[in-house]
């Protein structure tokens, strides 16, 4: 019964991504007001990590890769943080094989909390270079 419970979770949760990322396909989070606005962003008028995710997601998924990144430079480090997870988790269970993931050690996570911190402060200074990092 918990395996079958398992498989359940895991459709459900694909088909919530899918129909998530259809959304945002078919909406542009610039010309809809359904989008939720950052809250951290009202409140204090800062860019928080995530601002601009939203119009980043939408413009990868029209291959607008260029533009996307522009509007959250961490989102290529979400992607491959996300890819590189599924990839060991895919090889360890198709081949059978034991392979560390990098992830699971409290170095990389201390480097990419230090990573987004950076990023959060750096984004929200009113200089160049620095405004390239606005969303």
């Amino acid at each position: 019964m918990h395996n079958k419970l398992k498989k359940v979770f895991i459709a459900t949760a694909s088909i919530l991504v899918i129909c998530l990322f259809l959304f945002y396909y078919f909406y542009n989070p610039t010309e809809y007001s359904i989008f939720p606005r950052c809250p951290f962003n009202r409140i204090t008028g800062l860019f928080c990590p995530g601002c601009g995710s939203q119009r980043a997601i939408h413009q990868i998924l029209h291959a607008n890769f260029t533009k996307g990144i522009s509007h959250n430079f961490l989102i290529g480090l979400a992607v491959l943080v996300i890819v590189y997870d599924a990839l060991i988790y895919l090889m360890n269970k198709v081949l059978n094989k034991s392979f560390k993931n990098i992830l699971h050690y409290s170095k990389t996570t201390y480097t990419i909390l230090i990573l987004i911190i950076l990023f959060w402060v750096l984004r929200n200074i009113d200089q160049y270079p620095f405004t390239i990092l606005a969303p």
